[in-house]
Formats: C-alpha cells, structure tokens, sequence
C-alpha cells in the first residue's frame, strides 16, 4: 500500500515551508524533515507516524488510535503511530504535526 496522499497534501499545508524543511520518501511513506531529522510521516501502512520527545510517550498512547511505532518487530521509543481515524480534521492534525516538528526542531540538524 502507498502512502496517503491525501494526509500528505494536509501536511504539507500545515508544516510552514523553509530551507530546513524537506520531503523524503521513506520506508514506503512521505517523511517531512527538519534540518535532517525526520518529524512525522505519512504511513504507507496509513495513518501518521510522529517523533516525539521519549519522555512523552506514554502520557500520549492511548492504545487504540496513538500506538507506539514498530519496526522490525521492535518498538521505537520516541515515535508513534496515530491512525487515521484519529485526525478527522485539520486541528487535530496540526496538534500532532507541530509536536512533531517542535522536537525535530529541538535536536541538532544533521549535515
């Protein structure tokens, strides 16, 4: 299954373009990245998939529609999942797009 391109086009309206902001296709999905680091992606699998600062988890999962991130077979600590059931509206995912974006613009860009 490709990525939503749809939630893409919604992202893309709601991340603020600059030098620092790229796309990248990923892992069968659109990744939106600043200064190198990836903040959330459109899900080939669906959905949206977010980095998060660790410590936030899990006040955060709610285990139906936020899920932790799992990739070969493991879950990744400061990333998540979030179906897309669970952004009906352009409010809900700017929420989900700005923590992502927020702490990719917290870590050090990478050359």
């Amino acid at each position: 299954m490709a990525y939503d391109e749809e939630l893409a086009e919604r992202i893309r309206d709601l991340i603020e373009p600059g030098p620092d902001v790229t796309e990248k296709k990923m892992f069968g999905g659109l990744a939106f990245l600043i200064g190198g680091n990836m903040a959330v992606a459109a899900s080939r699998q669906g959905g949206l998939l977010v980095r998060i600062d660790p410590a936030e988890g899990d006040a955060l999962i709610d285990g139906d529609s936020v899920t932790p991130m799992i990739m070969g077979g493991r879950e990744m600590n400061g990333w998540l999942r979030v179906t897309s059931a669970a952004l009906p509206n352009d409010t809900t995912l700017r929420e989900w797009v700005d923590r992502g974006v927020g702490y990719a613009r917290s870590l050090p860009a990478k050359r």
